[in-house]
């Protein structure tokens, strides 16, 4: 990447790459994308300012370099498909887009949810029994069931968490019935299209990941009140920050070419010297006494800023991990969620 673009996480120069190619091409390229990539891309093309034509520039080369030595001419179309969606989404979530792709499947009730605002699926099942309520979380984004958990009262969020921890299965007549009442309330087609429940504490805890720490907390605090050893199970499989310490070094420089500046400031500024530590190690001498220089520079930080910055780059590390870019590991060799 070029000097000039070192503050751009990857996120940053997506954005930038879609502004530089146009209305037109950037809408055609946004179509193909899903749902919470679409938003996650429009709020950092709306936060964008003062990019210089260099390092516009720039993302573009690094966009031509990366896809002069990626494009695959000699793979058949459907393997070039699943080898770019896995690569680009991680293996679940590329095999559900795959089989619409190939199968020429339409978007269910549920599939449609995660075109809605999280404030607006809250709305829509906020008068139904908690077991709903789970298998709604389970079958959206992790980030947007975390989202979503904001907007239910304290309660039926606890109760529905309690029972996504506890879901290992699913009658399909069951989840039929769910999909086409879903399907009415959104006003959409009834489609023949497979919907896969899965839920327990592996699911569970990836959307405690994504949701703030006292809204997590308070959730934990319920499922141990609830079912002491289930909550014991959704706790191993939960990654906090500083479990990061563990990461190896190339997947944790890796993280970094994806974090901006500002937010690994903030992130850096609530944790312990051994983390720090590891952190600054994996960089460059001069970015490190940079990073050190405008950290002391920061000053005193709010704790909720503190706690969303480590939340963002969880979230990136869970991404990376789920395509593949990177292991998160403990130091036993047990791979941790993130």
């Amino acid at each position: 990447m070029a000097s000039e673009n070192a503050d751009f996480s990857g996120l940053d120069r997506a954005a930038v790459l879609l502004l530089s190619l146009g209305e037109d091409q950037a809408a055609e390229i946004m179509r193909h994308l899903g749902p919470r990539e679409v938003q996650r891309l429009g709020v950092a093309m709306s936060k964008l300012s003062r990019v210089s034509a260099d390092q516009a520039h720039a993302v573009m080369r690094e966009f031509r370099d990366k896809l002069e030595q990626q494009t695959a001419l000699g793979l058949g179309a459907n393997e070039f498909l699943r080898g770019a969606l896995t690569k680009a989404l991680g293996g679940e979530r590329a095999n559900s887009l795959i089989e619409r792709i190939l199968h020429g499947g339409e978007s269910s009730g549920l599939e449609n949810l995660k075109w809605l605002e999280p404030r607006a699926i809250a709305e829509l099942i906020k008068l139904e029994h908690p077991q709903v309520v789970a298998l709604v979380l389970a079958n959206i984004e992790p980030e947007q069931a975390g989202e979503v958990l904001h907007f239910l009262p304290e309660r039926q969020a606890g109760e529905a968490m309690l029972r996504l921890a506890a879901l290992d299965g699913l009658q399909p007549s069951a989840l039929r019935e769910l999909n086409e009442v879903l399907e009415e309330q959104l006003s959409g087609d009834s489609q023949s299209v497979q919907v896969s429940a899965v839920g327990g504490p592996k699911v569970t805890a990836e959307i405690l990941n994504r949701v703030e720490t006292a809204l997590s907390s308070s959730i934990m605090e319920h499922l141990r009140s609830q079912d002491e050893e289930l909550a014991t199970k959704v706790q191993d499989q939960m990654f906090v920050f500083d479990d990061l310490i563990n990461v190896d070094d190339r997947s944790l420089q890796t993280m970094l070419r994806e974090i901006s500046s500002e937010t690994l400031i903030l992130a850096l500024k609530g944790t312990n010297n051994a983390l720090k530590d590891k952190f600054l190690g994996n960089m460059s001498k001069r970015a490190a006494e940079m990073m050190r220089d405008d950290m002391e520079a920061k000053g005193p930080v709010k704790l909720s800023e503190v706690e969303g910055a480590q939340k963002e780059i969880l979230q990136i590390a869970a991404r990376l991990e789920a395509a593949g870019q990177i292991q998160l590991g403990s130091g036993g060799g047990e791979a941790l969620v993130g």
